[in-house]
């Protein structure tokens, strides 16, 4: 044991040197990398190391001896494959949404009890959440076709962003020198699947380097993988997440002067490269950036209460009655006090005073639904609802389906009372109590936390959900734009994970909305796992990552920095122009946070009941720890759906997504 205990220290003082260049190129290892300070190793915990480093070999050996008998390499089972495994048993169609055009084109007028509360639920659906496709169903569609494209062997097509040569052409290329360099960029997400490089979906990074390709930045040979020239981003974003400033390095060719107008000519106007920095041999954008800069825009009326009629705020009264908490929580909503209560006698009153006694009942009933005097319908009812078989042959003859008038008068009323409700929204303009607030909610995510509640695949025994934030801060002054103020947070971390600012922004907003305590915020650092949706992506944008411990090394080796400074007009001009126009204006067309919001306050479940007095014990998933939650199914709540599905519900433009290795960067 000495000996070979001597002849791995050897072996580490003879890779000692490499292991510090390789140290002093990357200027972060592991722990600064979560901003964890480096701790002194004496002499005994060298060789406690050492001794260590040799029980890892011999282990190692053996599991790959193993592994040869076994066809396994691994013995390990990943937490996230048992965590995605739950998902699928709890899912089933419980409490479906109504399609109104279905249900009108069966039944003219209801004449039971069971058909007035579809009507009912299909016209609160249509007033509140609007209809919704099912993710998990098409998903998995997508992902039969592919199994059954290789199971029959067919042809394996080249990524999208992939530029195929003939092999003659590629021979006959002239071979020029490559540089390493970081390139800056800003674009607009909207219509690309993201920052993340795609095989079949269109995203920045495909555009980009095939740009690279047209204008003769990478060579022809490396034009089908741009792993060939070391193609790295800075920043993944999501889907529908824009970015002012963010950096890709690469090996390029930048003979010719004017190699950036001819990237740019390739490229669409929602994509522009700023410029290019010729850089270390071993800089990599990703490695080296110290700490990133997002913004994050949303309209004021985010901050409005929910509505008197919806579920949550019948469970905010519910639960602070039962924890004598009621008083502290009018407290904290006395700004928008009776808000709800004047919209409804000023706007949807008249509209419901307008229409026929008939349909003012249905309408009335879907938006001041109490669920206590809900009668369920007899099963009698239900059954003499069903259509009698009969014996003749059904004909083949579709007859055209023809709107009755009630039916016609339901759907404009619906309409009447959505526009009324989205005037009265635009029309909030947020005390300056209200920002206070949400200011004091995002000062609780300052310093280092345990982000495991603000991503996925995460636990909290996991050393790298411990995330650092520097500053997170609400601008005091709001905006206003075509009629609706809007809100700016900016926050500068070292680091983030998978939708962590997108979750940040929805707990600090929610928790000021439903008049809770910032202490909950708090609550979410601990050991319960609960469920955190995150924010649209329309209103986030990358504003710049930050290189100050490179640029201070690249000064003394006569480089220049990285840093966006001389291209501050472009960068506003388009920042304006490609990203704050286009955020606004989709805003106005799709309703994207008044959904998302809706949708949340109506969900008839527990999984959102932290934000009451109740704390997280209120909501269902609460009582399992996340560490048992690798070995455990997640807990149900009514609906009868799983914490994956309740999300995927509730997120408004809720996309489809590609998860990196360890749910690493993307917002």
């Amino acid at each position: 044991m000495a000996a070979e205990l001597t002849k791995v220290e050897s072996e580490d003082d003879a890779s000692s040197k490499r292991l510090k260049e390789r140290q002093q190129a990357s200027s972060q290892s592991y722990s600064t990398r979560y901003w964890h300070p480096p701790s002194k190793t004496s002499a005994a915990n060298r060789r406690l190391s050492s001794f260590c480093r040799l029980v890892f070999m011999r282990a190692f050996a053996i599991s790959r001896s193993l592994a040869s008998l076994t066809g396994v390499f691994s013995l390990r089972i990943p937490v996230a494959s048992k965590l995605s495994a739950h998902s699928r048993s709890f899912y089933n169609k419980s409490n479906p949404r109504v399609e109104l055009s279905e249900f009108f084109s069966r039944v003219q007028w209801p004449t039971t009890k069971a058909e007035e509360t579809e009507l009912v639920k299909g016209v609160r659906t249509a007033i509140w959440e609007g209809q919704r496709g099912d993710k998990r169903e098409r998903t998995e569609r997508q992902a039969e076709v592919k199994r059954r494209k290789i199971e029959n062997g067919e042809e394996i097509k080249l990524p999208i962003y992939a530029t195929e040569f003939p092999k003659e052409e590629i021979a006959n290329e002239e071979r020029r020198p490559k540089k390493k360099v970081a390139v800056l960029l800003g674009y607009s997400g909207t219509g690309y699947y993201g920052m993340q490089l795609n095989e079949s979906q269109k995203t920045i990074e495909g555009d980009l380097f095939a740009a690279f390709v047209a204008a003769g930045a990478v060579s022809k040979a490396n034009a089908a993988d741009p792993k060939k020239s070391s193609f790295v981003r800075c920043a993944r974003t999501d889907k529908g997440v824009h970015a002012a400033g963010n950096v890709v390095s690469l090996k390029m060719i930048v003979e010719d002067p004017d190699i950036v107008q001819k990237i740019n000519d390739n490229l669409s106007p929602q994509i522009r490269v700023w410029g290019y920095e010729l850089t270390t041999g071993g800089f990599s954008c990703y490695q080296l950036c110290d700490s990133r800069v997002y913004e994050y825009l949303m309209p004021s009326h985010c901050l409005l209460p929910p509505h008197p009629s919806t579920y949550i705020s019948k469970k905010i009264v519910e639960f602070g009655e039962k924890k004598g908490d009621l008083d502290a929580v009018k407290a904290r909503q006395e700004d928008v006090a009776g808000y709800w209560d004047e919209v409804d006698e000023k706007y949807i009153k008249p509209i419901l005073e307008s229409v026929s006694e008939d349909i003012r009942q249905v309408v009335e009933k879907s938006l001041y639904l109490d669920e206590e005097r809900e009668e369920a319908p007899d099963k009698e009812e239900e059954s003499s609802a069903a259509p009698e078989k009969t014996e003749e042959e059904p004909s083949t003859e579709k007859k055209p389906f023809v709107m009755d008038p009630r039916q016609r008068q339901i759907l404009d009323t619906i309409k009447a009372i959505k526009t009324a409700y989205t005037t009265a929204r635009r029309a909030y303009r947020v005390p300056p109590s209200r920002v206070a607030r949400l200011q004091e909610a995002l000062d609780r995510y300052v310093g280092t936390k345990n982000f495991h509640n603000y991503t996925i695949q995460k636990t909290h025994t996991d050393p790298s959900a411990k995330r650092y934030i520097k500053s997170f801060n609400v601008d005091p002054t709001p905006i206003v734009i075509n009629g609706t103020e809007w809100l700016s947070l900016k926050v500068h971390g070292q680091s983030f994970m998978m939708h962590q600012i997108r979750k940040m922004v929805a707990m600090a907003t929610l928790v000021v909305r439903s008049g809770c305590t910032a202490d909950r915020i708090d609550d979410t650092y601990g050991p319960h796992r609960i469920a955190i949706p995150k924010a649209p992506g329309l209103g986030l944008l990358l504003e710049r990552p930050i290189f100050d411990t490179y640029n201070q090394k690249a000064e003394g080796l006569g480089r220049q920095p990285v840093v966006f400074d001389r291209f501050t007009k472009e960068m506003n001009e388009f920042k304006q122009r490609e990203i704050y126009d286009r955020i606004f204006r989709e805003e106005e067309e799709s309703g994207a946070f008044s959904s998302f919001f809706n949708h949340i306050d109506h969900f008839p479940g527990e999984y959102f009941l932290y934000v009451t007095s109740g704390g997280v014990e209120a909501a269902q998933i609460a009582s399992v720890s996340a560490e048992k939650e690798s070995t455990k199914t997640e807990a149900n709540d009514k609906t009868g759906k799983s914490q994956k599905e309740v999300l995927a519900e509730v997120e408004s433009g809720s996309e489809d997504e590609v998860v990196p290795p360890g749910g690493e960067e993307g917002n």
